[in-house]
């Protein structure tokens, strides 16, 4: 399927189908740390409506990746490390399907959250974290108006990483 980049974006919560894409969605090492578990855990997080994750389409309907704001958004260290302290800040989270990864398509994907987050939630300011050794996500961050700012190290299920929040203006 090719994907019309000028297209409008279409955020909604997600499905269960869709869930269950994403949780089998394998990404190549390094970024193997952002895979999934294929399990109902996994699954049940994607679908909770209380703190919920939108998937995003464009064009013909296919899911392109997806949404999660707020304390889904966060690496539970961070807290501990003062990352998370502005005040009016909305958290993105995000992941693009891992065959659209690397092809200089993450700024119109990352634009397209920043937009819905905007008419969604009215922040005064955006933030997102992102491992370190990610540097091509932290380049598109960058292009897209992000400054750093915290960095702090968390354990995740393949070991230890160390992680940075950006920000940018929501204006």
């Amino acid at each position: 399927m090719s994907i019309d980049w000028a297209m409008p974006w279409h955020f909604a919560k997600l499905t269960e189908s869709q869930a269950k894409n994403i949780t089998a969605w394998r990404y190549p090492p390094p970024y193997d740390l952002y895979n999934a578990a294929n399990d109902q855990e996994e699954l049940d997080e994607l679908l909770n409506r209380d703190s919920p994750y939108y998937g995003v389409t464009n064009g013909h309907g296919g899911l392109i990746g997806f949404f999660c704001f707020n304390e889904t958004a966060r690496v539970p260290a961070g807290h501990r490390a003062g990352a998370y302290a502005e005040p009016g800040a909305v958290d993105l989270g995000l992941g693009m399907r891992p065959d659209l990864t690397g092809k200089g398509l993450g700024l119109p994907f990352v634009l397209a959250g920043i937009e819905f987050a905007r008419s969604t939630f009215t922040p005064t300011l955006f933030r997102l974290t992102v491992a370190t050794f990610n540097a091509r996500a932290m380049r598109v961050y960058e292009r897209a108006g992000f400054r750093r700012m915290v960095v702090f190290n968390s354990y995740t299920s393949s070991g230890e990483h160390e992680f940075l929040t950006m920000v940018r203006a929501a204006d």
